[in-house]
């Protein structure tokens, strides 16, 4: 660009000048011509070898100097670029194969993740604390009159005591529907009116049978946050998902004659 100009800045200078009649010539044949300016190529002297191949080297002489200009012919250069433009592309290519495998790798965990055996299922409800028994038949009668015991359980993170007869909700418990009889097999404590069974820390041999008897949502929960100064609010419900279970039977602890009498 430096060039051009000063080529074209001393073309406007000779022709404002030096050379008022040659308006019409050709620019660059006047500034040879004002600068005697010679162009010399020679086939042999001036072929020389590089490491990337041959090169032509033009000798231009202004005003008793040498100044040589080089054009590398572009055979390997291009065979390079051509290489590494199919290099790139191949790399592109196993990118992208190994993306849609890792996404058919992702697909197939996730399938395998939602459909669980059915021993998975059995190991996951007894880490919460509860066994399904199955569906409750029209001909069984599990519900009994009130007996004086009573049992500390725990369901997930949570302890209940219960009785014979009593219903409590608890969140919301997977792989069992409604009618389903449940066994809660982690039994902390056992009482009755004359003997207390302490587990350590689950009661042997101790289990509370239940009855679900229904699905539900609790009450909703508004949570509000504000951020003052910022034009920060945010308003939101949520309502959890809950299992109701009657309780049917408490097993482990010694139900003496006297106390069924007496009740």
């Amino acid at each position: 660009m430096a060039s051009r100009r000063c080529l074209g800045a001393l073309s406007r200078h000779l022709r404002a000048h030096l050379l008022p009649t040659a308006a019409l010539e050709n620019p660059q044949a006047l500034i040879l011509r004002s600068l005697d300016l010679t162009i010399r190529q020679r086939s042999s002297s001036n072929l020389k070898s590089t490491p990337g191949g041959f090169q032509w080297v033009t000798s231009i002489r202004l005003g008793g100097a040498r100044y040589y200009s080089s054009r590398p012919t572009n055979s390997s250069d291009e065979d390079e670029e051509d290489d590494e433009d199919e290099t790139e592309e191949d790399e592109e290519e196993d990118e992208e194969e190994e993306e849609e495998e890792d996404g058919d790798a992702r697909a197939s965990k996730c399938i395998v993740q939602r459909g669980k055996s059915e021993e998975e299922k059995i190991e996951e409800a007894a880490e919460i604390g509860y066994k399904v028994m199955g569906p409750l038949d029209s001909s069984d009668n599990p519900f009994k009159l009130y007996e004086p015991f009573f049992a500390v359980v725990q369901i997930g993170s949570h302890q209940f005591k219960v009785s014979n007869g009593d219903s409590i909700f608890t969140e919301r418990l997977k792989y069992c529907e409604v009618n389903d009889k449940l066994v809660l097999n982690k039994v902390l404590m056992l009482g009755s009116r004359t003997e207390t069974v302490i587990g350590r820390p689950v009661v042997p041999d101790a289990a509370v049978h239940a009855v679900v008897e229904e699905h539900a949502l609790d009450a909703k929960v508004i949570i509000f946050k504000k951020k003052r100064r910022k034009n920060y609010r945010r308003t939101k419900g949520h309502r959890q998902e809950l299992t109701k279970l009657r309780i049917t039977d408490i097993q482990g602890i010694h139900k003496s004659e006297n106390v069924m009498s007496a009740v």
